[in-house]
């Protein structure tokens, strides 16, 4: 708790300092596709086991951060038709909901802090070593200038943070082409147009300890994305 509470804190600062935080991702459904390769989405998984809340925050349950990352995650890839099934699983780490606080240049921002996974199905086999975490912030504009929490109720502030989370796992995707069969020079163009920014963990030179971080956390995700999973319906958009 005490790691990721420095670690939320830190990425705070420095996102405020350097002005990392970028504008909340647009709903991806009225965007124009962005190529992947080979990929359809077969499992979309979100576990929030070993989820902690960073104060101050606002409160929201387990059950609440899954349901509203799994429809963003559905959002972003449920429509993509490729001829190889693919299985996204994120473990929710850690988040800080934004409260109505003092109207100071460090007003309290909203975060959100996963490990993804990524498994390809026919393979029966997980797509790297150990899960990639991703810190997203909630995204400046002119209603966040003195924090979120004046402006946006707990819900719209979970949906902006899940928006971006399921854009920075499609970033990482897209910096691994060869995954999906993904022509490079496409996906870097696509990266580009993408426009998640710099990563606000790493700008901020905040490392993990050595036996902490998210490779503690990839037991949890193996034992709910077995190696070979067959797909299920996914909900309309």
């Amino acid at each position: 708790m005490r790691f990721l509470s420095l670690t939320l804190r830190n990425a705070a600062v420095a996102a405020v300092a350097v002005g990392l935080l970028g504008c909340a991702a647009p709903d991806p459904l009225g965007e124009a596709q962005i190529p992947m390769g080979d990929f359809a989405l077969g499992f979309n998984i979100v576990v929030a086991d070993n989820m902690q809340q960073v104060p101050p925050s606002r409160d929201a349950t387990p059950e609440e951060w899954i349901a509203v990352l799994s429809s963003e995650i559905d959002r972003r890839f449920g429509s993509y038709e490729g001829e190889k099934l693919y299985h996204i699983a994120l473990s929710i780490d850690a988040y800080s909901l934004a409260p109505p606080g003092i109207p100071v240049l460090l007003s309290p921002k909203s975060v959100l802090v996963v490990s993804a996974n990524v498994w390809d199905d026919a393979a029966g086999v997980k797509l790297h070593d150990a899960p990639n975490q991703i810190t997203v912030f909630e995204g400046a504009s002119p209603d966040t200038v003195f924090g979120s929490g004046f402006t946006r109720n707990g819900e719209e502030q979970m949906q902006i943070l899940a928006r971006n989370t399921a854009k920075r796992v499609q970033a990482w995707m897209l910096e691994n082409p060869q995954w999906f069969g993904i022509d490079p020079v496409a996906a870097n163009a696509a990266l580009e147009g993408l426009d998640v920014g710099p990563d606000p963990l790493a700008d901020a030179g905040t490392a993990a300890p050595e036996g902490t971080g998210a490779a503690a956390l990839d037991p949890v995700t193996e034992q709910v994305v077995p190696p070979r999973l067959r797909p299920i319906p996914r909900p309309a958009p």
